[in-house]
């Protein structure tokens, strides 16, 4: 994802267990261009000591600016990727992203430059294909190149948006027993009780949460979601030291607050144009007032994680909780797009060899 990792976002989700980190994903040509690359880089990258370990991950489609860019920063990081993985639009306009997966030749010519012109490791994150053997085939190929992590999201490049359905760790095993290098799992991390699933069906090494942890950062460490106000009014008290354009606080807000802007639209209203910290600051201090009087007044007695039919767990709007797209599976979807959640939950489990603790990965 753009512009959802910053530096604030980073120190937010450390404390709450991310054990590692990844930058916003940056456009290398952007990033290293003489004009605009120092401007691009003001606004888009920040880091001191304390922001370790970190990876930086770039969209490109060029060795030579791949290289341009990541130079720039290998100093200031653990690693550089290669993210392999954006299915957006924009991204096949660009022919970057996932829309280079079909293009071996100039990944292959992309990872192995890193990895023998940089001090820093060289990784990837890429999507899997329609079947487990072109999935595998593509992973060793991004191996072979030099990558020395993949994390592995187990979506195809055509689940986005609401066609996003369940990504497939059945793939992202298979991966992971057919390559050397160490295999992150990426999707369907909605709750704290899905990382353990992940990591036994998977055999991953770590588990990688993107858009679950905008929701909810405290998504590595508890179970129970925090009050979605305590964590925006702790998101900003680190912005006001770690200075966050205005834009990118209001979109984690957005996240933060989905299932009560839904009930108070004025306060919706609010965020919409809110251009300051200060604004920002006053709206969270409404929204705080708002939902504790709601939460007073309702209570939890039915609102404390029960589990429904489609296995989602209910809580009240004042706490932080994953976003649910509209299901349009009774139409056609990608293949791998219609399995239930409850597959994963209910799927019997194949014994994994013992691994270390997973690793908690916090990427946007």
């Amino acid at each position: 994802m753009v512009e959802q990792s910053e530096q604030a976002w980073r120190i937010l989700s450390r404390k709450y267990n991310a054990q590692l980190c990844y930058t916003p994903m940056f456009h290398a040509k952007l990033f290293s261009d003489a004009y605009s690359g120092p401007r691009y880089r003001e606004t888009q990258w920040s880091t001191d000591p304390h922001d370790r370990p970190l990876i930086v991950q770039f969209c490109a489609n060029d060795p030579d600016t791949l290289l341009e860019a990541a130079t720039q920063v290998q100093h200031q990081c653990d690693a550089v990727d290669l993210n392999l993985g954006c299915p957006q639009i924009i991204a096949k306009r660009g022919r970057y992203g996932s829309y280079l997966q079909d293009d071996w030749e100039t990944i292959t010519a992309m990872i192995s430059r890193l990895d023998k012109e940089l001090c820093v490791p060289v990784t990837a994150k890429i999507r899997v294909f329609p079947t487990i053997a072109q999935s595998v085939e593509y992973a060793q190929m991004i191996e072979a190149a030099g990558a020395q992590l993949i994390v592995v999201h187990g979506r195809l490049r055509e689940q986005r948006g609401h066609w996003t359905g369940l990504a497939d760790w059945e793939k992202i095993r298979a991966i992971q027993q057919a390559v050397r290098v160490p295999v992150i799992a990426n999707g369907n991390i909605l709750y704290h009780e899905d990382i353990g699933r992940c990591m036994e069906m998977t055999g991953a090494v770590g588990v990688m949460s993107g858009e679950g942890h905008l929701y909810n950062p405290t998504l590595f460490v508890q179970d129970q979601p925090p009050m979605a106000w305590s964590i925006a009014q702790e998101y900003l008290e680190i912005c006001r030291a770690c200075p966050t354009r205005p834009n990118i606080i209001k979109s984690h807000l957005f996240k933060l607050f989905h299932a009560a802007l839904r009930l108070h639209t004025d306060i919706r209203d609010q965020l919409t144009a809110c251009t300051t910290w200060e604004h920002a600051w006053n709206i969270t201090m409404a929204m705080k007032e708002r939902l504790e009087a709601d939460y007073e007044r309702e209570g939890e007695e039915k609102l404390y994680g029960q589990v429904n039919e489609k296995g989602i767990r209910q809580y009240g709007h004042w706490r932080c909780q994953p976003y649910f797209r509209t299901d349009l599976s009774t139409l056609a979807a990608p293949t791998s797009a219609k399995r239930t959640r409850q597959h994963y939950i209910k799927t019997p489990v194949m014994p994994v060899e013992e691994q270390d603790s997973p690793m908690a990965v916090a990427a946007a």
